[in-house]
């Protein structure tokens, strides 16, 4: 069984087909969007999500940090336990600037990867 890993955001490739993405890049983007989702926001899945983007206003401190490690960590294993291991999220609060870092390993191929988000975007 082929499976097709589409590329997100949506996009068409130079041949005029949708755009693919091998697996490591497909589980990162699938990570992006759990953490950039905010629950409501899909008519199919109203529980997708962990609602990360709704925090930006919210003053920053250990209150906020424990909350957004709690509920970017149940999400990412509801949805992407599957897919991956979480081996560690760190939430940190820098001058009003929020970054989440990730390490996790694919449980396909075992290789071990990683995400940090600082503000909204994800690097």
């Amino acid at each position: 069984m082929t499976v097709l890993n589409v590329d997100f955001p949506f996009r068409f490739d130079g041949r005029g087909r949708t755009a693919t993405a091998d697996h490591a890049a497909h589980v990162q983007n699938l990570v992006e969007q759990v953490l950039f989702t905010t629950p409501g926001e899909r008519v199919n899945r109203p529980d997708f999500g962990c609602g990360l983007l709704d925090l930006v206003f919210e003053p920053a401190g250990p209150e906020m940090v424990a909350t957004v490690e709690m509920t970017a960590q149940a999400a990412l294993q509801r949805w992407l336990g599957d897919l991956l291991t979480i081996e560690r999220l760190e939430v940190t609060v820098e001058e009003a600037t929020l970054s989440v870092s990730l390490s996790y390993r694919l449980i396909a191929t075992g290789d071990q990867h990683s995400v940090r988000i600082d503000g909204g975007t994800a690097r």
